[in-house]
């Protein structure tokens, strides 16, 4: 499982990843949608989605989110932002919203209940610390 962490702000999008790794969960960084975009079609082992919600760029993370969706409906989505929660129109189904600021150990939990729900067999290696 490799987590695709979609932040536009570099150290926010350092620390999300670097944690991440640490607790034993892949992740590749991009700082908008259009890169991550550019991810997904060149990558088959991204299996989930956190994105923030305010992005620069022709896509905000909802967007993106409901594209990911779409086209690949086998990724699990977590939705992130500080300023705001979405309402539930907005977020494509089976995704979650887990606001800012959050520890590693809630993406990863999310990020489980999604892919239960979805029935996808996956598991995130976890330190007990998180």
């Amino acid at each position: 499982m490799t987590i695709l962490v979609v932040e536009d702000e570099y150290l926010i999008l350092d620390f999300i990843c670097a944690e991440m790794e640490d607790a034993g969960t892949p992740t590749v960084g991009a700082t908008s949608a259009e890169e991550a975009i550019r991810i997904l079609q060149s990558r088959e082992d991204i299996t989930g989605l956190v994105t923030d919600i305010n992005m620069p760029g022709s896509m905000d993370g909802l967007a993106l989110a409901a594209l990911v969706a779409e086209r690949w409906p086998d990724v699990g989505i977590v939705i992130t932002s500080g300023r705001r929660a979405p309402l539930a129109h907005e977020m494509p189904a089976d995704s979650q919203f887990v606001p800012k600021p959050f520890i590693p150990r809630q993406i990863i939990d999310a990020m489980e209940r999604i892919t239960r729900r979805k029935g996808i067999r996956q598991s995130m290696t976890v330190h007990s610390n998180l």
